[in-house]
């Protein structure tokens, strides 16, 4: 049993959170370092290893090394992984499932920062700063993640340039993500701040049918809103807005793109 050490930004919006989470408990201690049995097995840790894409290039016996510092964890849906102001001495690479980084201001309100999905990975700033957790992260579905010590990703950057060049890389385009989300929470109204997400949405996990461009992921009207700074309500009344336009068409939680230039029209 790991006890967490909450910090003084958490423990002040304990109850904002808690209340955030709803039927999901928060507690001070969560069982993290001792993974089953079948999880430390080392063929089976290496299998894991070799799954994750910043690490490609390491040879055997690199691998073999990280084994003994490696923790598989299985994750179910809608559980916590770390809170703000948890200690930042991990890195987490998804295996399977996915993943959703947020702030979340003491009155419960939250803004999504970015869901990460299998072969990504999240929490990498602590490399850098070893601070606290500012954001928190939590599983959207049941969800496989690999987890490492911040010190072992820290030395493989600084041994390994094709690592951290890889690293670099998706840390700049995670910055690039959260400079237009930012321009857009700013400068564009709702209808222009959904139509670039559901575009933007429609390129990452679109399939196309008869209809349109579907949105091959489940996402809520909350979520929406929570990715776009708005309100649930909001993001109903401008979907309706959108499929009268014929911009859209909504089958219960599915969204298809019908006219994307429209769509395009309105950013």
């Amino acid at each position: 049993m790991v006890k967490l050490t909450l910090g003084p930004a958490f423990v002040t919006g304990l109850t904002a959170l808690r209340e955030f989470v709803g039927f999901r408990t928060v507690v001070a201690e969560i069982p993290m370092s001792t993974p089953p049995a079948s999880l430390k097995d080392e063929k089976r840790a290496l299998w894991y290893l070799r799954k994750i894409p910043l690490l490609e290039g390491l040879s055997t016996e690199q691998y073999r090394e990280l084994t003994g510092e490696v923790e598989v964890r299985e994750l179910q849906r809608r559980q916590i992984v770390y809170l703000p102001g948890d200690p930042g001495e991990h890195v987490f690479f998804i295996q399977g499932g996915r993943i959703k980084c947020s702030k979340v201001s003491r009155d419960g309100k939250e803004l999504t920062l970015t869901y990460v999905a299998a072969g990504e990975f999240f929490g990498e700033l602590c490399v850098l700063e070893g601070s606290p957790r500012e954001e928190m992260a939590e599983a959207m579905k049941n969800s496989i993640i690999t987890v490492l010590p911040r010190e072992r990703i820290r030395n493989l950057l600084m041994t390994r340039p094709a690592i951290a060049f890889r690293f670099i890389k998706v840390v700049g385009e995670r910055r690039r993500l959260v400079e237009q989300k930012i321009e857009h929470l700013v400068f564009r109204d709702v209808h222009a701040k959904l139509a670039a997400l559901l575009i933007e949405l429609g390129k990452e996990y679109g399939k196309e049918t008869e209809d349109g461009l579907q949105i091959d992921q489940k996402i809520t009207h909350q979520e929406m809103a929570n990715l776009i700074g708005s309100t649930r309500e909001t993001i109903s009344l401008t979907l309706a807005a959108f499929k009268r336009k014929e911009l859209v068409q909504l089958f219960g939680r599915t969204v298809v793109l019908t006219d994307l230039d429209g769509l395009q029209a309105l950013t």
